[in-house]
């Protein structure tokens, strides 16, 4: 049986085509929650982030892959939506680091790296998807 908030609400998948930063959610090894801003790719069905494998953050996907990111309207923090998934894939970007060059230019915000070394790409599938227009849950048509 398929959730009624398996399935991406029209009115909101603009949040995630367009670069607005998203608040990832992750777990840490003694349990306790850790939020950071991140930038984030969507191919219209996976979300795709990037982080070093010298982080915290990546160690906190090692020990629960299951995640949280939620996104809001820049110009309207009342439009929001709540993503859940779990961590499909892990892998290393390339040795020039194209997929964060990618997300440098989708962000407008272009400069040297210099830990491509270390950079992965984390690949998470959503599970469930909460969409809030001014205080109220958008039901999926």
């Amino acid at each position: 049986m398929t959730s009624r908030y398996s399935t991406l609400p029209a009115s909101h998948r603009d949040l995630l085509e367009r670069p607005t930063f998203a608040h990832l959610a992750t777990v840490r090894p003694d349990g306790s929650p850790q939020s950071s801003v991140m930038w984030f790719g969507w191919d219209g069905e996976r979300a795709r982030f990037t982080l070093t494998r010298t982080r915290q953050k990546f160690a906190n996907l090692e020990h629960e892959p299951r995640v949280a990111f939620s996104v809001h309207e820049p110009g309207n923090p009342y439009r929001t939506l709540e993503v859940r998934g779990v961590v499909e894939s892990v892998a290393d970007d390339t040795a020039d680091a194209a997929f964060y060059r990618a997300l440098q230019e989708r962000y407008d915000n272009v400069y040297d790296i210099t830990d491509a070394d270390v950079r992965i790409v984390v690949t998470i599938r959503p599970t469930k998807f909460i969409a809030v227009e001014n205080g109220s849950v958008v039901r999926p048509e």
